[in-house]
């Protein structure tokens, strides 16, 4: 029988998330990669602020994501195979600041996870994968939260 990979649209994995998401503290450190806990929290706020469409986000797909982003999509998000470390950000999605109100990050990135139960963003267009599936966005927003809250260890 072939697993479902979990998705951010189901009840069970999004309150696994956000009890994760509430673990987190100042004294976290990333098991790998560049950022701090702060940026993490940032950098999760701002993404999936893009991913609903809350901003005057410009939805445009890279070059070398028109020729290589459907088959990475599909690898990435075809089981429940966490993401790869040190998977490279965006420009857009990195954060500068090195410091910010740690619970209150927290909780907004917790109200932006429980705004998936109502998601309407038909304009969404990933600037590498491109033009994706509302199960597609939901297994990608599931392991991406995964990938960095695995990060900082909880």
């Amino acid at each position: 029988m072939e697993r479902k990979t979990k998705t951010i649209f189901e009840t069970s994995p999004q309150n696994q998330l956000i009890q994760r998401i509430n673990l987190l503290s100042k004294s976290h450190r990333a098991v790998w990669g560049k950022m701090n806990v702060f940026q993490m929290l940032k950098h999760n706020t701002y993404w999936n602020g893009w991913i609903l469409g809350n901003d005057e986000h410009t939805y445009k797909q890279e070059f070398l994501g028109k020729l290589f982003g459907k088959m990475a999509l599909q690898r990435m998000i075809k089981d429940e195979k966490p993401f790869d470390k040190n998977i490279p950000t965006s420009n857009q999605f990195k954060v500068k600041e090195l410091h910010c109100d740690l619970e209150a990050e927290k909780s907004k990135w917790i109200s932006l996870i429980e705004e998936y139960e109502n998601y309407n963003n038909p304009n969404f267009v990933h600037d590498f994968f491109g033009k994706m599936t509302k199960e597609q966005i939901g297994v990608l927003v599931y392991k991406h939260t995964d990938h960095h809250l695995r990060q900082f260890g909880v």
